[in-house]
């Protein structure tokens, strides 16, 4: 067949069509082209208290429970009556308990409303009152070690996020203001020393909108100016978060994560229910004797009692992709041992882990964790640079249409030589 000059061209005017247009294609954003996650925690995500060490606390949280170490329910416990017949079965093992140590019940109840319970170590005193669910022995069904790894890992790396233009943070006396205007995602930085100043915090932003306040700092106690009230906007007026009533019907504290990177301790006042979720995978929270967490936490030990509950509003936010996981060894400071077994007559609580995660028996007040290890060095990337590219595609396209030029330009000559023979 033969090919005049002026087909070659043509031929290889469409070849550079279609090689130009291709790597756009392949520079093309995926799907979720804001890094947005809802499913940042995995299966931590899926407790309303998710604790590597011990967790001493009475007398009822709302949602799953999970607990590296040894949980101390002697003053009486509920556990699980919140939850959807769908979260149940979305639980490892359908457990809405799960407890990795032993479990102290004393001569109170510990009640699973919903779902089953899973216990590795002894049942002190008193069996698991199931109201629904059965009840097996085994201490391998949550790997903390390696849940709690990521935690940290991803605590880090949110804590590198640069904050969103346009955010506002306002320390005025007593009162701490923070405003975001994205309606997709606001990131505050704060210190601790600033959250320790305020009596009351009020938060505004757009309904819908996922608020992340990363504080910086190892000691963070809200009793110290005796917080009284946690006020939120959806864009609205402010309202004081409790339980029975939120800003947005709930849609501001659903998407709020407080995350402490650094803190080996945080202390709640008991006199203001904390709106949203914790995030504090080295530290030791102390909840007090009142008021509640309307949210999730994410904590190395805990100890409450009273009215401070962990409340059933699990976080729903947009947060950045993790990216790919961490490669580095775990160091010793980040691979918690195993909880051992508690002796067969147990103080009246356990304290807080170290950094290793391991508890131990004490006395009945919570010991402050020691001097806190060197940080991870598993922190993805640098600067917070959470989200791959996606633009892995465009090398291959780009070198197939430079094989496609060559290949036209060839034609091109060839028809030339032909021409003038002819």
């Amino acid at each position: 067949m033969r090919i005049t000059a002026t087909a070659a061209a043509a031929m290889l005017g469409g070849a550079l069509v279609l090689g130009l247009t291709a790597v756009p294609a392949a520079q093309a954003a995926p799907a979720d082209s804001a890094g947005c996650t809802t499913d940042a925690f995995g299966i931590a995500g899926k407790y309303g208290e998710f604790v590597l060490g011990d967790d001493v606390h009475s007398p009822d949280a709302e949602g799953a429970v999970a607990v590296g170490g040894n949980a101390d329910f002697r003053g009486g416990f509920s556990v699980a009556n919140e939850l959807t017949a769908a979260e149940v079965d979305a639980l490892p093992g359908r457990a809405s308990l799960v407890v990795r140590g032993d479990l102290l019940n004393g001569g109170s109840v510990t009640a699973v409303m919903k779902g089953n319970a899973v216990v590795g170590g002894e049942v002190r005193d008193r069996a698991v009152e199931l109201h629904s669910g059965t009840f097996r022995k085994d201490a391998g069904l949550i790997d903390f070690d390696a849940e709690f790894t990521k935690l940290r890992a991803y605590s880090s790396a949110l804590a590198g996020e640069a904050v969103t233009s346009g955010t506002d943070v306002a320390l005025e006396g007593t009162k701490l203001t923070l405003k975001g205007s994205d309606t997709g995602r606001n990131i505050f930085k704060v210190t601790a020393g600033q959250l320790e100043q305020a009596k009351d915090i009020y938060l505004k932003i757009p309904a819908g909108a996922t608020a992340i306040v990363n504080v910086s700092g190892e000691t963070y106690d809200m009793a110290k100016a005796g917080t009284t009230g946690f006020f939120l906007s959806g864009g609205q007026d402010y309202v004081l978060d409790d339980k029975l009533q939120s800003a947005s019907d709930g849609k501001v504290r659903a998407r709020l994560l407080w995350n402490f990177p650094e803190a080996r301790t945080v202390t709640k006042s008991s006199k203001a229910a904390w709106p949203g979720s914790v995030l504090a995978p080295r530290a030791h929270l102390e909840l007090g004797t009142g008021a509640p967490v309307n949210g999730s936490v994410w904590v190395a030990s805990l100890h409450g009692s009273g009215g401070a509950e962990t409340h059933h509003f699990p976080f729903t936010g947009c947060l950045p992709e993790t990216g790919k996981p961490p490669t580095t060894t775990p160091t010793p400071s980040d691979t918690p041992t195993t909880t051992p077994p508690v002796d067969a007559t147990p103080s009246a609580s356990v304290t807080p882990p170290t950094e290793s995660g391991t508890p131990s028996s004490g006395s009945s007040e919570p010991a402050v964790p020691g001097t806190p290890a060197p940080s991870s060095s598993k922190t993805p990337g640098k600067g917070g640079d959470l989200a791959s590219t996606g633009s892995s595609g465009t090398v291959p396209m780009i070198i197939g249409t430079a094989a496609v030029l060559a290949v036209g330009t060839g034609l091109v000559l060839a028809a030339r030589r032909r021409s003038k023979r002819a």
